[in-house]
C-alpha cells in the first residue's frame, strides 16, 4: 500500500522485510510487527533507535491496515516510494560493454506478476529490470514487493517512456529477443547464437503477447515448446502464466 501523503511504500512479508533489513536497512523508516514476531527484529530495531528511526508493537488488524493485505505476516516496514531510473545512453552502454542480460517488460498488466517475475530474475542473477513509464508506480507495489520473497533487493528497475522506442535504440548493439505463441525458435537456439551479445528479453501480456510495435523490432522471436507436442490434445494448454514462463526462460538463457 502506498502512502501519497509521505510518498511512502509498505513492505510486508517476513522474508521481503528480513532481505530489506539485510540489504538496505537504511531504507526503513519505521518498523510495525506483532508480539509473535518482535524476537526476530531485536538487532533491526537496535539500527532503528540508533538512526531516529521508529518501531512499534501492533495488532494483525493494525497492520492489515497499514499494509492493505492479510497476507502481512505480522511485520510491515515503511519505506519511501522507489525512485526508478530511466534508462539513459549510458546505462545502455554499461549493459553492453559488461554483456548484461535485461528483461524489459511490455504490458504484463498485473503486479503480482511483477514480482513473480522479479523473484525468478534475482534467482537466475538478471538484475536489470525495465517498465514502461506509465506501468512503473503501478507495478512496484506492497505486493509486488512480498511476492519478490526479496528479490527487489537484487535487481535495478528501470524505466522508459517507449518500449518499441527503446528496442530502436539499442539496435545492433543487443539480441532483442520476443517472445511469442507463433514464433519458431527456443530460446536454446537463441543462446548458441547470441556469443558475446548482451540480450533483451520481452516478455509480453499474457492475453496479447507483445504488443505490435514492440514484435516489429525484435530480432528474434522464441517459444516455449510444448514437451511433447506430436501427443498434444486439443484440450490442452496453450500458454503459461507470464511468470511461469519467464522462469523457464531465465533458466534456459543462464544455465
Amino acid at each position: 500500500m502506498k502512502n501519497k501523503q509521505k510518498m511512502e511504500l509498505a513492505v510486508c512479508g517476513l522474508s521481503a522485510v528480513k532481505k530489506l533489513e539485510k540489504n538496505h536497512p537504511e531504507k526503513i523508516k519505521r518498523l510495525y510487527f506483532t508480539e509473535e514476531k518482535a524476537p526476530l527484529f531485536g538487532g533491526l530495531c537496535k539500527k532503528l533507535a540508533k538512526n531516529h528511526g521508529a518501531y512499534n508493537l501492533k495488532p494483525a488488524a493494525d497492520l492489515e491496515k497499514l499494509s492493505g493485505t492479510v497476507h502481512h505476516q505480522g511485520v510491515v516496514a515503511m519505506i519511501s516510494f522507489p525512485e526508478i531510473e530511466s534508462v539513459s545512453s549510458k546505462i545502455i552502454e554499461e549493459w553492453v560493454e559488461k554483456n548484461e542480460t535485461v528483461i524489459l517488460l511490455d504490458r504484463i498488466g498485473n503486479a503480482n506478476n511483477f514480482g513473480a517475475i522479479i523473484r525468478s530474475a534475482a534467482f537466475f542473477g538478471i538484475k536489470n529490470i525495465i517498465l514502461p513509464i506509465d506501468e512503473a508506480q503501478t507495478f512496484i507495489t506492497t505486493s509486488s514487493y512480498r511476492i519478490a520473497e526479496g528479490g527487489m533487493e537484487f535487481v535495478n528497475i528501470y524505466s522508459v517512456k517507449s518500449s518499441a522506442g527503446f528496442l530502436k535504440d539499442v539496435k545492433d548493439r543487443m539480441i532483442r529477443i520476443g517472445t511469442d505463441l507463433s514464433a519458431k525458435k527456443t530460446v536454446k537456439e537463441i543462446k548458441q547464437m547470441r556469443n558475446k551479445n548482451p540480450v533483451v528479453i520481452i516478455l509480453g501480456n499474457e492475453e496479447n503477447g507483445i504488443s505490435p510495435d514492440v514484435r516489429k523490432n525484435c530480432d528474434e522471436l522464441v517459444i516455449i515448446p510444448w514437451p511433447m507436442m506430436s501427443a498434444k490434445k486439443e484440450s490442452s494448454v496453450e500458454s503459461l502464466n507470464v511468470a511461469q514462463a519467464a522462469s523457464i526462460i531465465f533458466y534456459e538463457l543462464t544455465v
